[in-house]
């Protein structure tokens, strides 16, 4: 009964108090303005960080839990730039495995502010793998749900949530789906919300683009395969020109040597060792040298079979 309801309500607050929960009301100025915007938007949010909620630009990033290393890559070439660009950008997304995390991380790696919103109370993380990361956006970036305390990770949560992901941010980025899933809901959610929708191409007959694809083909989608063309296709203003001039000084410190293997790696899918070896005119055993210290500082990535591919 009332009170019933009005003892969990004290017991809420305490417990926020005590946790440096902030409790986010309707129609406050604290509260997200975006999801003002929402006819199902919940009369009040638990909030546990220090990023704002109400930035410039906001861009949720969803995808599928079993992520391909090409969805990886693609989060992290997409959001990293942004930092150079729009370095008041919120990623948004739900912190579930594959491209959920990924997107955060690459995030946080760039500097950028990352919130996660989350299908349970903030008195628990789920999965408890990522904790560490979880932890990690409580200094840039924060956790946000609609749910109590002792709220479980009920399979309805997630979908109910997802509406939340979408309408904290001004554009839903799908990296990796298949035809079917969370990530396809979200998009269709931002684009009921009259939310820009993008999505990442990928190969025919890759499971994991199936979704992207589809969305793309039918209009539901722009495609996306740079950052630049998440800011056009945002309406966030960018200096080409400026960006084409940064381009060479990606990677300022790479030997003349690196900057050939690098330069080999561009615009492709990878390279066997072998063929970078004749491409480059070095012997094997120098390239192998050269291909590991690249790995060591996160410019190429080895795939199997010898195969090389670069990471930005």
């Amino acid at each position: 009964g009332k009170e019933a309801a009005l003892r969990k309500a004290c017991a809420e607050i305490a417990w926020a108090q005590k946790h440096q929960v902030h409790i986010l009301r309707y129609g406050t100025p604290e509260y997200p303005s975006r999801l003002l915007e929402c006819d199902d938007a919940p009369l009040a949010l638990f909030y546990m960080g220090n990023a704002p909620l109400n930035t410039r630009h906001a861009l949720a990033v969803v995808g599928t839990r079993k992520c391909t290393e090409y969805g990886k890559d693609m989060c992290r070439k997409l959001i990293a730039p942004l930092a150079e660009h729009r370095p008041d950008t919120l990623i948004v997304s739900g912190l579930a495995y594959g491209i959920d995390i990924h997107a955060h991380r690459a995030a946080l790696q760039a500097g950028l502010p990352t919130v996660a919103v989350l299908a349970h109370g903030l008195d628990r993380i789920y999965p408890p793998a990522h904790r560490d990361t979880a932890k990690a956006m409580l200094e840039n970036g924060g956790l946000l749900t609609e749910y109590m305390t002792e709220t479980t990770p009920d399979k309805f949560n997630f979908v109910h949530r997802n509406r939340i992901v979408a309408a904290l941010a001004d554009g839903c980025l799908v990296v990796e789906s298949a035809d079917k899933g969370g990530a396809l809901i979200t998009a269709q959610i931002a684009q009921d919300y009259h939310r820009d929708v993008m999505a990442v191409p990928g190969r025919v007959g890759d499971k994991y683009s199936m979704g992207c694809n589809r969305l793309i083909h039918g209009n539901g989608a722009a495609l996306v395969t740079t950052t630049q063309e998440v800011l056009a296709t945002m309406g966030w203003p960018s200096d080409a020109t400026e960006c084409r001039k940064e381009e060479p000084q990606l990677f300022p410190e790479l030997s003349p040597e690196e900057q050939t293997l690098v330069g080999l790696l561009q615009d492709t899918d990878g390279k066997h060792i072998n063929q970078l070896a004749v491409e480059c005119d070095m012997p094997v055993h120098r390239v192998s040298a050269l291909l590991f210290d690249l790995e060591m500082r996160s410019v190429v990535k080895a795939l199997s079979g010898g195969c090389y591919r670069l990471l930005l």
